[in-house]
Formats: structure tokens, sequence, C-alpha cells
């Protein structure tokens, strides 16, 4: 079948509102396409721009018309961006890296008016999707490259660390850095480190590893030659949390301490590659945790490792068991906790948890199957302090 090669005219044209003098004039662009005109705000632009648009060898000329169309919403560069100022980024760290400025809006944060976790793991993965666009390498998938689309490949996240010190407040103006690097032969590793503009502290570091697979059979891929070329230019040295040895999380089973069970993903819990959302998991997890614990204690540290993918269909099962403090220091001395056992009030402050171990599995015919191991590590809220003591 031909490929279609169409040629778009889009004219931009100044207009003012009328009835204000000078003062008052608006300008607007008028883009018009293949004969329809729409109005649009902006601030400079080509007063004509002709741009000649390969199509995809794909159905009919309409299906044609709809990947054009789309094309031309979406705007996906080609070629490296430098700045875009749609998303207040830029391209830093000497070409390799991204940077992003957003403000903390009120749908991201909770009753005490701080984001949510779940709010800053979207804005993780909405700079990862930014930094591929401008790099010219995005297609039309969720963040899979010319290459990836060209072998039906999509990106997976295996294992994802987050370190939180301190949390965003509602209207705060924050700044995203992430960038790139090997790991191993056929892995990716991506990292973040998000900090306050106002004062150049860093309240959040990140890093994550990504491989791929096959969107048609779902099974993981190697790496091929031609997406390596790709992506292996925007690879550097450089780590927001330095891990030589990670721990490996239990597997947790039947005698966990808490339990969800039936829990069913909706379709605002999928996305662009048809599985349930990451930050669904980190949800399905932390509704598991006791809600007196939460009320009195804030997340500090999260690892997540994946195991498999979670679609519409699958019925999950969340497990969660505290891990509770061995040790703790009485006078200077440290102590160990099963001497204490019997004694009312050491007692109770050995037995509260500062962490869990979590597990999400889905039930397949007679056996289990991992979604994702998880470890959330917490400290206790500290009402009314300062952030920045003077």
């Amino acid at each position: 079948m031909a490929c279609v090669l169409r040629r778009v005219t889009i004219t931009v044209a100044a207009v003012y509102i009328c009835g204000g003098g000078e003062s008052s004039k608006q300008k607007l662009n008028c883009v018009k396409v293949n004969e329809s005109k729409s109005f649009v705000g902006a601030k400079t632009g080509l007063l004509r721009q002709d741009h000649v648009m390969p199509m995809p060898c794909i159905g009919g000329v309409d299906e044609d018309v709809d990947v054009l169309e789309e094309h031309l919403r979406q705007n996906i560069p080609r070629r490296k961006q430098m700045v875009d100022p749609y998303r207040h980024g830029e391209i830093v760290d000497e070409g390799f890296g991204y940077r992003q400025t957003v403000v903390i809006r009120s749908y991201e944060v909770g009753a005490d008016k701080t984001a949510t976790i779940e709010s800053l793991l979207n804005l993780l993965q909405e700079t990862a999707l930014n930094h591929v666009w401008m790099s010219g390498l995005l297609s039309d998938g969720f963040g899979a490259t010319h290459g990836m689309m060209r072998n039906s490949l999509i990106w997976v996240v295996s294992r994802m660390q987050v370190q939180v010190d301190h949390y965003p407040i509602w209207g705060e103006v924050m700044e995203i850095d992430t960038w790139v690097g090997a790991s191993g032969k056929n892995g990716m590793r991506r990292d973040w480190l998000l900090r306050s503009q106002a004062t150049g502290i860093v309240f959040i570091r990140a890093t994550s590893t990504w491989v791929m697979m096959n969107k048609e059979t779902r099974r993981l891929s190697k790496m091929p030659d031609e997406v390596r070329a790709e992506i292996a230019p925007w690879f550097i040295e450089k780590y927001a949390i330095e891990e030589e040895s990670p721990e490996k999380i239990e597997k947790l089973d039947d005698k966990a301490r808490y339990m969800h069970s039936n829990l069913k993903p909706k379709r605002s819990d999928l996305d662009m590659n048809h599985h349930v959302n990451n930050v669904k998991y980190l949800r399905w997890m932390l509704e598991t945790i006791p809600d007196e614990f939460l009320e009195k204690h804030q997340l500090s540290d999260i690892v997540l490792e994946y195991r498999k993918e979670c679609g519409s269909s699958d019925v999950v099962q969340s497990l969660c068991d505290p891990q509770f403090n061995e040790k703790i220091g009485l006078n200077g001395h440290t102590v160990s906790s099963q001497i204490l056992q019997g004694n009312g009030l050491l007692g109770a402050l050995n037995q509260r948890p500062l962490s869990y171990t979590h597990l999400l599995q889905t039930k397949v015919e007679s056996k289990n199957e991992e979604i994702v191991r998880g470890r959330t590590t917490w400290r206790e809220k500290k009402h009314g302090a300062k952030l920045f003591p003077s």
C-alpha cells in the first residue's frame, strides 16, 4: 500500500477585538487548516508555515486524515528542542537532562495542603515523557521512540525508589530535573530531583529502572540496536540515589497482618499501554495500612519491584505486614526488644512500626501471581514545625 504525502498549509493572521482603543486590542492567531478556521491565543509566530508531513502506511484515506489531525494537535517535535514554553521546560546538563517548572495545584494536595505522594509520582512520570518529547525521539506510543514503534516495543518499569525529605505545599513552585543512563545491557535508568525554586533545597530524589516489552506478546524483549542508537547518546553517569546492592524485598503470604481482596481496576486506572498505571499500585498498597497509623505518620521512602503487569480484568489482592523495630535506644544504650517484652511503656514504644512490606497479587486459576512487591518507610508527622527555620 502506498504511503500518503500531504501538504498542510497553516495561515496565521492578526486580528483585533473592537471597541476599546489601542489599549484593549487583543492579538489572536487564526489557524487555517484545509479550509477550516480556528482562533487560539498566541504571543508570536510566523505569518505562514508550510509543512510537508509523510503519513504512515495505514488503511484508508479517512484513517490518514485522523492521523494527520492527531499530529497537528499534538505537535510532536521531530528534532531536538532546547526550550518548551508551553510546558515550562528546557534542556539542561549540557544537553542531556531536562528541567521543568511546575506549580503545585489545589487538586494535587491533601487535607494538610501538601502534595500527595500519588500527585508527586504523576509529576515524575509527566516530566519523563516530556523529556522524550523534547528529544525529538517520541513516536505515537507512551514514551516509545520511533525504533520502538517499528519493533512493537513499549517501556515497562521494573524497579522504582522514591525518597521524600519534604512535601511541597499548595501553590509552591517546584523544579523537576530528570535524566537517563544505562542499566545493564538491555535496560535504562531514569532519575529525578525535585527542588524548591525559592530555596533550591531538594525535596525528593527518585530513581527507576526500565525494560522493554513486546506490545503483542507481552513478553520482555532485548533492546534492538536501532533503539540503542536512538537513546544511548542521552545516557549520562549521574545518580539521584546511590545504591550499590539494593536490599531484596521479601515475599508476603496469607499470614500477612493486613489484607484487602477483590480490588478491581477501573477504566480510569489504565494508561495508554492498556495496563494499570503504577501510581494506582501504590494507592492499593497504602489503603491496606491502618488509618490510625497514616494519620500520625508521613511517607519518607518507597521501593517498588514490579513483577507482572495488571490488566483491566484482573482481580487484585493487597497484602501488608508491619516491620517492627528490633532495637530501641534507652539512656544512650541499645536494648534488644526481646528483653523489653512485658514492660508496658518500653514495650509499647518498641511495637511502633516505621516500615511496611507490601505485595500486590492476582489469582490465576489455582495460584497467585505477583504484580509488585513494595516497602514503605515512614516518619512521624511534625505539626507546626518550620521547614526552613530562621
